[in-house]
């Protein structure tokens, strides 16, 4: 290869790296954070970067964190629990405020940005498809009201994982059986082709687990498939995280050499 042309290339080179190491979202943390009732997927959220703000769809999800809240390390916006799916205004009303908190760059004074859950934050898509559609509070059409729902979902992940701040969602699990083998696997509960279309967005999927001792419960988090839950991780891989850690995030983002660090409380 002629010098003159290697050098052209290697500049090249030297400008997507340089691009790379410019890109704010190769250091952002985002998490779909998923487990059975019980477990602790609100609890855990007290361990994230501060301030966390708390979108809560999930009707007394923020109730084990009141301690917090009073605090002022928590902010928690419950006003989207109780949406009426036969006259329904959440999702309408969550995207007109989501969008006015990017335009005056609120979310770059939070540690973490929070949706609890993902799978009631779902519902209320859909409750919004069933009222434009004519027909709130029906059962939904499976050709027509679960791909509006879907693009809905997906283009407002992407649209959230910009946000200059830890992103994280929570998720219920559901049981899938097998119908050959019988073996039962946990998954996102949501609807249709979502299922698996909404945790590859994400970079860490983690599951929230409890295990019986003599002493009691011990809380954990799967960062790794094993067995029924399929959990996956990119900054921990390589052995950095153990398959069962403690239910400490800001432990794990230690591990992985990743900020710990809080912001400027926002309330008292």
């Amino acid at each position: 290869m002629e010098e003159s042309k290697f050098l052209e290339i290697k500049k090249k080179a030297s400008e997507i790296n340089e691009l790379y190491k410019n890109d704010g979202r190769q250091d952002s943390f985002n998490l779909l954070l998923v487990g059975e009732s019980g477990t602790g997927k609100s609890y855990i959220l007290r361990t994230a970067r501060q301030p966390v703000h708390i979108d809560s769809f999930d009707p007394g999800g923020t109730k084990c964190l009141r301690d917090e809240i009073a605090k002022g390390s928590i902010i928690a916006d419950t006003r989207w629990e109780n949406d009426d799916p036969f006259n329904p205004t959440v999702w309408r009303d969550w995207v007109k405020e989501t969008q006015a908190r990017m335009k005056m760059d609120y979310y770059s004074a939070l540690g973490t940005y929070v949706i609890d859950s993902g799978t009631k934050w779902a519902d209320a898509v859909m409750n919004q498809v069933l009222k434009a559609a004519g027909i709130p509070g029906e059962t939904p059409r499976f050709t027509k009201d679960y791909s509006p729902q879907k693009t809905q979902i997906l283009n407002w992940i992407k649209y959230l994982l910009r946000v200059p701040c830890d992103f994280i969602m929570t998720g219920h699990l559901e049981a899938n059986k097998d119908d050959v083998t019988g073996a039962i696997t946990y998954r996102l509960m949501t609807t249709g082709k979502a299922v698996m279309l909404i945790p590859i967005e994400f970079d860490e999927i983690w599951v929230t687990h409890t295990k019986s001792r003599a002493a009691g419960l011990e809380y954990q988090i799967i960062t790794a498939h094993t067995g029924p839950y399929l959990a996956s991780t990119r900054i921990g891989k390589g052995g950095i995280f153990d398959t069962y850690e403690k239910p400490d995030i800001k432990h794990l983002l230690k591990k992985a050499g990743l900020s710990t660090e809080d912001k400027p409380l926002l309330t008292t």
